[in-house]
């Protein structure tokens, strides 16, 4: 009986030894040894990768993707759609989820894609205008026609075949910071014409901020949005 007692008090003492060790070392060492690597060689990132403005002022994450639009007439009013800025260069589509309290566009709250198959609402196989109200399809249509509306200036018109994928579709976790650069060059007109920039100016602007495949062959060449934008507020206020 007494060496069973013993037996035990020894396996629990041992247990609790071990569980103070590796709380120790896991819980305490091992987290502000990696915090310390990370603030050392990787200070940026590990403080979430935010972008300042020429003040100083932090304006984002160039990881989130995030909206540039007009404020509402009744911000208390769900069912009022937010309208784009124009001055700024607009991001691709989010909100792939639908819209709600906890989820609008690009929300940290929830995010995710469409969820739906390419050929959601196609008419014999076609995204046509009779495909059917809120499907993919009907989305994407919607959104093409916008673009174009928004985008065609006096002097340039934009067209059908110019817009690309990603002004119409939103990424698979609806938080993309980047656009291609053929959306970017799309939007320069508008941008110059609402800043009263020139076309060159603004495709300087582009050209500077777009960023080639990483290591040159994984992914494709990308605009960061919130980067680009800061970019043209720098040089609007300069």
């Amino acid at each position: 009986m007494n060496n069973s007692v013993g037996n035990t008090a020894r396996l629990i003492g041992a247990a609790l030894r071990a569980l103070l060790v590796l709380t120790v070392i896991c819980g305490v060492v091992y987290p502000l040894a990696v915090t310390g690597v990370a603030q050392a060689l990787f200070h940026d990132k590990a403080n979430g990768s935010e972008l300042n403005d020429k003040s100083g002022g932090v304006v984002g994450s160039s990881l989130i993707g995030q909206t540039y639009t007009l404020p509402k007439k009744d911000p208390n009013d769900p069912e009022e759609a937010a309208k784009p800025d124009l001055k700024w260069f607009q991001p691709r589509p989010s909100g792939g989820l639908g819209t709600n309290s906890v989820n609008t566009r690009y929300s940290l709250f929830l995010s995710g894609a469409t969820n739906r198959s390419a050929d959601n609402g196609a008419v014999n196989g076609k995204c046509t205008g009779a495909s059917e109200e809120g499907s993919l399809c009907a989305q994407v249509i919607g959104a093409r026609e916008a673009v174009i509306a928004d985008n065609s200036t006096a002097d340039y018109t934009v067209k059908p075949q110019d817009v690309p994928a990603d002004a119409v579709t939103s990424s698979g976790s609806g938080l993309d910071p980047d656009i291609s650069p053929a959306y970017a060059e799309l939007q320069i007109h508008r941008v110059a014409e609402k800043n009263g920039l020139t076309v060159k100016q603004v495709e300087k602007l582009v050209k500077d901020n777009t960023q080639g495949r990483t290591l040159g062959f994984m992914g494709e060449p990308r605009v960061n949005v919130l980067e680009l934008n800061t970019a043209l507020k720098a040089l609007t206020r300069s």
